[in-house]
């Protein structure tokens, strides 16, 4: 664990820009500005930056005809995760210089209770550099043997998996499908869910369920599985959704009456049907998760410094080394998140 402190004199910082929405010829490594902190603000020296579907989202505008990020303020430096040092920065809490850190990626905005967010490198520059700037509210401190990577892969899927099994209520005794299990949202799922004390039944490809298995699902099938005819109707307490697409219909014959589905994405297609007879007859309750609440974050670093969860790092690449990493990542073969580093710093101080 890094424990000096970190002061940077340099002017210019490695970053990949995304310079808008298209292929990947849009994500350009630059030497661009180093960020300055302003009031209430600090510097974080960039250890490891996680990888997720909301870049790759962005970047091709996916989310331009959903509600969001249809105003992505292009050229941006993306990164949802980051994994960094605290460096000296005025008005900085000497207790926090020199410590290494996570940030919240879902950023409550003037530390609002309403709900309105920021999100790190989505509606502000993010961790795909060697600096990024970001409110001080949003550091947590976390003091475990963790490599710098395996830090990366916590702050969104880890972060949104809790929110969403917070949500829906999981508690022991419940029985929780989770499909995609094998991505960094639905690993992350499993692993809090068998953290609460619920009988997780997981949805993947043959070839990951035996890792699967390792992190705690009590059943496990294909994605191609006839689920109903097997689970039967009314068998499940929640469903974890975050695929979507042509199997939407089948997920919701699983619940039982009062039964909660949530997600926070669909890979498989935004689109879905709905008998709207199948969620009123049976007083289902779904629910949509993107803003964290508050106490979701801090959880998570509780859990890391307990030891109640082990983070699932598939594979790291240098940061320069982007879009070879995103084209890996859409193969779709690995468990758990890619991670990119950044070249070292070298203090000029």
């Amino acid at each position: 664990m890094r424990t000096d402190e970190v002061h940077s004199t340099r002017d210019l910082m490695t970053a990949i820009v995304t310079t808008g929405n298209g292929g990947y010829d849009t994500l350009v490594v630059s030497e661009v500005p180093t960020p300055v902190p302003g009031p209430g603000e600090v510097l974080v020296r960039v250890l490891a930056a996680g990888m997720n579907n909301t870049e790759i989202n962005t970047r091709v505008g996916w989310y331009s005809d959903g509600g969001w990020n249809d105003a992505t303020p292009f050229p941006l430096i993306q990164g949802t995760d980051c994994c960094g040092v605290v460096c000296a920065s005025p008005g900085t809490e000497e207790s926090i210089i020199g410590r290494r850190a996570l940030v919240r990626s879902c950023m409550r905005v003037d530390g609002s209770s309403s709900g309105e967010t920021r999100w790190l490198g989505s509606d502000m520059d993010g961790a795909f550099a060697q600096f990024v700037v970001v409110p001080a509210s949003e550091i947590f401190v976390v003091d475990c043997d963790w490599t710098d990577a395996e830090l990366a892969t916590i702050p969104c899927a880890y972060g949104t998996a809790e929110n969403m099994i917070a949500r829906a209520g999981v508690r022991p005794g419940s029985t929780v499908l989770i499909t995609g299990a094998s991505g960094g949202v639905g690993s992350a799922a499993v692993q809090l869910a068998v953290r609460r004390g619920a009988r997780v039944i997981g949805v993947a490809s043959r070839a990951k369920h035996d890792q699967l298995r390792e992190l705690g699902v009590d059943e496990i099938y294909g994605r191609d599985a006839d689920l109903v005819g097997t689970l039967g109707t009314r068998s499940v307490d929640v469903v974890i959704d975050n695929v979507a697409g042509d199997g939407f219909g089948p997920l919701l014959d699983l619940l039982v009456r009062g039964g909660t589905y949530v997600s926070s994405g669909a890979i498989a297609g935004p689109l879905v049907e709905l008998d709207l007879r199948t969620m009123y007859l049976n007083d289902l309750t779904l629910l949509g998760c993107t803003a964290w609440d508050e106490d979701v974050f801090p959880n998570l670093v509780s859990y890391i410094e307990a030891g109640e969860i082990r983070p699932l790092l598939a594979e790291s690449f240098p940061l320069e080394q982007i879009a070879a990493a995103q084209q890996r990542f859409l193969e779709k073969d690995h468990v758990g998140k890619f991670v990119l580093v950044p070249p070292v710093v070298l203090d000029q101080a």
